[in-house]
């Protein structure tokens, strides 16, 4: 059995790190206020990911390092980078393989059809261009990394777009304001379908500096809307979308860069996870009704 260290305890890094003790792997997880875990073979440990030096004394013997910290949303060009270089130097201290956790955005606007994991990077957002500038330093790592990128979440926890604009409109039926073009296909990914990709990444026997997709499911955010109203016993409200002005006037800065992934479709190939790591998205309706699983 192996040692792994996963920083971040949000859903996708709690999920990490029970997936990995259930394999019977020891566990270190980290972040600056974890609290008691109840794991198998996981072991919470308090550390500030900034700090190369403490996550390097916590992480001595460990196979792989999983970077799955976050930053507040509005504070990722800020934030984002020490976090980013804490992880990266303790990694390269211990001498342990890095697999972080990323997203979609660095591919921008201008990419056309599917996505696939081998398409050169190009933001058209300051958020795009963050998580391009930290691939950019893992890679540029002492020691072999992967990065595992996955689109808009869904699953028990999750705080994306949906949680936030949709999901309490939803739950009490009332009238909704989301993003872009409703009936455009998206990605989603559930948080779990996450946990399994990074996993399976850490034990790729491949060349390693590339990237893989989280297997996700495609469906419009009308379609999302209409099976979660269904699954809580209520009829879909009225639903309509913001502009930009509106998004401007009401404050909601950070998502008038990122709204062009749902104002078309946003399609995501991750036929090379499905093949080379063994791992598949789970239905629709499962990442839905987990999704609800404190409502319902």
């Amino acid at each position: 059995m192996s040692t792994y260290v996963v920083v971040g305890t949000g859903p996708v890094g709690l999920e990490t790190a029970r997936l990995l003790g259930e394999d019977g792997h020891e566990v270190v997880l980290t972040s600056r206020g974890v609290g008691s875990i109840d794991l198998k073979h996981v072991r919470a440990v308090q550390a500030d990911a900034t700090d190369a030096d403490a996550l390097a004394r916590i992480s001595r013997g460990a196979d792989a390092v999983f970077m799955c910290a976050m930053a507040a949303y509005d504070r990722w060009p800020i934030d984002f980078f020490p976090i980013m270089d804490g992880v990266t130097r303790a990694a390269e201290m211990v001498n342990a393989k890095l697999i972080v956790l990323g997203n979609l955005y660095g591919y921008g606007a201008n990419a056309k059809g599917q996505l696939r994991p081998d398409l050169p990077l190009d933001p058209t957002s300051r958020k795009g261009t963050v998580r391009t500038i930290m691939w950019q330093r893992a890679l540029g790592a002492g020691v072999p990394a992967i990065e595992v990128r996955s689109s808009d979440y869904l699953g028990y926890g999750a705080v994306t777009y949906f949680s936030i604009l949709a999901l309490p409109s939803l739950l009490e039926a009332k009238p909704v304001t989301f993003l872009g073009n409703l009936d455009a296909d998206h990605a989603w990914t559930f948080t779990k379908d996450v946990a399994r990709t990074l996993v399976a990444a850490s034990s790729y026997a491949g060349e390693w500096g590339r990237a893989f997709h989280v297997p996700s499911q495609h469906a419009s955010p009308r379609d999302i809307m209409q099976k979660t109203s269904a699954m809580l016993g209520k009829k879909l409200p009225e639903v309509s979308t913001y502009s930009h002005d509106q998004m401007d006037a009401l404050g909601m800065h950070e998502l008038v860069e990122m709204s062009y992934l749902f104002e078309s479709p946003l399609l995501v190939d991750s036929s090379d996870s499905e093949t080379s790591l063994g791992v598949s998205a789970q239905s629709i309706d499962v990442m839905i009704a987990d999704t609800l699983r404190e409502h319902i």
